[in-house]
């Protein structure tokens, strides 16, 4: 009796949340979860652990979409046709937030739920080339200082550096890990020009345009949405770089090695204390218009919780544990589930 009870109420959650949308999908009975290739395999980890967990609830679909793509999913509405997580290897934009508001996407909770880095790699018996955001912009950007790209050779980029062709295999557009590229290591090494910095106070635009694009002439090249691939790519070319999440670096660490960013490794430690210049936080968006009418969808949150801590198992996976503050505040998150106002947003 109880049974009947519990199915129906689930039955007639999924039907109200239909209407705040299409009625498609009207009987959704499990979660969907869209978004980073990075975050995957630890949201792929804590969809396990609740299955087993509690055998009544399905086991969440995890897709590897990338963060933009899965941005503009979780935002096309509210209903059980749209996603009700969004995996996250930055924080969700302003603009994204805003185009979430216009799509009746109104009550967004942000939860952090570790730390990742944006590392660079290489095959075990590569080259050795240390690097700085400053070598990494003149080597990628698509017009560095707004002039035509010619760096056809690390060396030509550093005189210090081998010379070797630039090769790099690295995430796309859509991906959060190709965003933290730019915010963390491009722009970085762009505004280390004087000019670039008075560009960055004159005309924001041409600043963001200018130090973020990335060249498109075949030294880059865009691996998709499989950091595994890169991987593989960089393995069978030891000439080639690899960008990607530290997790798949430590998770290859028998095939690959890491490479130096301003002489700094990329390892838990220097992660964990942002020494290192790629250190990132990752995160999940829940819509709480769903967390009623989705079976599963609060118990997955709190899952998350769960699983994230020191000795949990999502830092055996590569997760970079977040520091006890950080983590304390996600906690409360999870429990308040405060809504987001995007007046931090950028």
């Amino acid at each position: 009796m109880i049974r009947t009870i519990a199915l129906s109420a689930a039955a007639l959650s999924a039907l109200a949340l239909a209407g705040c949308g299409s009625q498609e999908a009207a009987t959704r009975d499990q979660v969907r979860a869209v978004g980073s290739s990075t975050v995957y395999p630890f949201a792929k980890a804590v969809a396990e652990s609740l299955a087993k967990s509690d055998p009544s609830l399905k086991s969440p679909i995890i897709e590897s979409t990338g963060t933009g793509a899965g941005m503009k999913l979780f935002c096309g509405g509210v209903g059980a046709q749209f996603p009700d997580i969004e995996n996250a290897s930055r924080r969700m934009k302003k603009s994204e937030f805003e185009d979430c508001q216009k799509n009746g996407v109104k009550d967004i909770v942000e939860v952090q739920v570790g730390l990742d880095g944006v590392a660079f790699a290489e095959a075990t018996s590569g080259i050795g080339i240390a690097l700085t955001p400053e070598d990494v912009y003149k080597a990628l950007a698509k017009n560095p200082y707004g002039k035509p790209q010619t760096a056809k050779t690390w060396k030509d980029v550093n005189p210090s550096l081998p010379a070797e062709s630039i090769l790099v295999y690295g995430p796309p557009s859509t991906s959060g890990t190709r965003d933290a590229l730019k915010e963390l290591i491009l722009v970085k090494g762009c505004s280390e020009n004087a000019e670039m910095k008075a560009l960055k106070d004159a005309d924001k635009d041409k600043f963001e345009k200018v130090c973020g694009e990335v060249r498109d002439d075949g030294a880059y090249v865009d691996a998709g949405e499989n950091d595994n691939l890169i991987v593989q790519k960089i393995e069978a070319n030891p000439k080639a770089i690899g960008i990607f999440g530290f997790s798949y670096l430590e998770e290859n660490a028998s095939r690959i090695k890491g490479l130096t960013m301003s002489g700094v490794q990329p390892t838990y430690d220097t992660i964990s204390d942002f020494s290192y210049p790629g250190a990132r936080p990752l995160y999940i968006y829940v819509k709480k218009a769903h967390l009623k009418a989705i079976p599963g969808l609060q118990a997955f949150v709190t899952e998350w919780s769960k699983l994230w801590g020191k000795g949990g198992s999502l830092a055996k996976l590569g997760m970079v544990i977040a520091p006890d503050d950080v983590l304390a505040a996600s906690a409360k998150t999870v429990n308040d589930l405060p809504v987001l106002d995007g007046s931090q947003l950028k």
